[in-house]
């Protein structure tokens, strides 16, 4: 599929459609070219992919926001497939109308026991179109499958450059008392309390593992203090650039160096302010850094240092 798309386009509807609208679009054009109605049709195939690649984006308020923000090219540089499809759960439509079953997968593959549900009857309840009339072909029968395991919640610590900078974390887990090492991509800028889905990773259930969600927290170390998005260190400086200022060198979250300005006078424990460098935020952009300056007072003096200290006393400093 390439970067270049319009998913408004695909779905027929304009930029400013509701959720609503949108979610009919995807409706009429998910009957339309499903593949059990278009068998050995590649390109209807196709454009099944791209209808439900759309909806992933657009039914989701925060994709939907990046798209229109950043646009197509941009957006498919910034997110992956998996990250388009990340908590798109494709059988809430089914579930909402009390069909059941998840994403074209086990609610058309079947399953043993539950009840039998009418080919015809699943998409005139799902889509809406009672009395469309599919014709012999597409009056088969399929079984219901058995609901999955409950999904399970867990809370995962990472530390500010992991929620900025993203990367792989092997999660061991135990869930059912069966022990579990699993992979998980961290998307980069991700603000503490996001969720992550990893599907079939919950508790077993009859037909099948729930999902497990990862909820993102933040821990502090190294001196580190955080206070949502914001966070706060502590930085030595000397005695000397804290009456006549200076500029010094802070180490950022994701592991780079900034310069900081030291205003003349600054007393021990003041608070300055990096913009922008903080954790991200839910809405897009980053909290702020603040650096507490503590004046260095150094344990030993050369005989230089010694006699220029006492002069200082002596002049009342």
């Amino acid at each position: 599929m390439t970067d270049q798309k319009d998913y408004y386009k695909i779905l027929g509807v304009s930029k400013t459609a509701t959720p609503d609208e949108i979610k009919k679009a995807f409706r009429k054009l998910a009957l339309k070219y499903h593949p059990d109605r278009n068998k050995g049709d590649k390109a209807a195939e196709e454009k099944f992919k791209e209808i439900n690649e759309a909806y992933a984006v657009l039914s989701d308020p925060e994709k939907r926001k990046q798209y229109d923000s950043f646009g197509s090219a941009e957006f498919h540089r910034k997110f992956s497939q998996d990250d388009i499809f990340r908590d798109f759960d494709l059988g809430n439509i089914f579930r909402d109308l009390g069909v059941g079953g998840d994403a074209f997968g086990r609610v058309f593959t079947g399953g043993r026991g539950g009840r039998t549900v009418h080919f015809d009857d699943l998409f005139s309840h799902v889509f809406g179109t009672q009395g469309a009339g599919f014709g012999p072909t597409y009056s088969r029968e399929f079984t219901q499958a058995r609901p999955p395991g409950q999904d399970v919640e867990l809370t995962l610590p990472l530390s500010p450059r992991d929620l900025i900078m993203g990367g792989e974390k092997i999660v061991s887990l135990s869930i059912g008392g069966v022990p579990e090492r699993v992979s998980i991509r961290i998307p980069k800028a991700m603000s503490p309390g996001k969720r992550i889905r990893v599907a079939g990773k919950g508790a077993p259930g009859p037909g099948g593992r729930g999902d497990l969600y990862l909820i993102l927290d933040v821990k502090e170390e190294g001196g580190v203090h955080i206070t949502g998005s914001d966070v706060e260190m502590e930085q030595a400086i000397r005695f000397s650039d804290a009456c006549l200022g200076g500029e010094i060198e802070v180490e950022t979250l994701e592991g780079g160096k900034v310069s900081l300005k030291i205003p003349p006078g600054t007393g021990s424990g003041k608070r300055l302010r990096l913009r922008g460098k903080g954790l991200p935020l839910p809405s897009g952009g980053r909290g702020d850094l603040y650096v507490r300056v503590m004046i260095d007072v150094p344990k030993r003096l050369t005989e230089r240092q010694e006699e220029l200290i006492r002069q200082c006393r002596e002049a009342g400093l």
